[in-house]
């Protein structure tokens, strides 16, 4: 049984850093869904494990290109393809992105993929982030698979 852990970060930096820590956790192959309203922080988050990654170039929401590839700026660990899945019409666009073969080779994050694009790999990681009346974000991270128990685990 796969089990939910919840963080509560009040600060923007606050969940940029903690995208930064997960972002160092990533490797190829991994795919990490982000779920929550207009506001939550997902792209916020984004910034973070692209920071974590050390991938190169500015991180902006891929509302209307659906999605962008960065290249680590010292030529190591994985890309990062981050997409924005909310214009996206179901799963057949999800298909046409051909995410499975970017997830031979890059760390994938999907915002607004909950419920769209789980069936991209066995193991994942959903991330459900809420921003409450006080401002502060709410995470629930839902690991999926052994993998992903371990590193939630690690993350604290």
């Amino acid at each position: 049984m796969d089990t939910e852990h919840v963080l509560e970060l009040a600060e923007e930096s606050d969940t940029l850093e903690f995208g930064r820590r997960l972002g160092g956790l990533l490797r190829a192959g991994d795919l990490v869904l982000l779920d929550g309203p207009l506001g939550a922080g997902k792209t916020v988050l984004t910034r973070g494990i692209a920071a974590g990654l050390g991938v190169a170039g500015r991180i902006t929401s891929p509302t209307f290109v659906i999605a962008r590839v960065h290249r680590p700026e010292r030529g190591t660990g994985p890309a990062l393809v981050h997409v924005d899945a909310y214009r996206l019409g179901g799963l057949d666009e999800i298909d046409d992105l051909d995410l499975d073969t970017d997830l031979t080779e890059a760390a994938v994050v999907v915002e607004w993929g909950a419920g769209m694009a789980e069936r991209l790999a066995d193991e994942l990681l959903l991330v459900r982030l809420r921003r409450r009346a006080d401002d502060v974000r709410e995470l629930v991270l839902e690991p999926r698979g052994e993998s992903w128990r371990r590193r939630v685990d690690e993350l604290g």
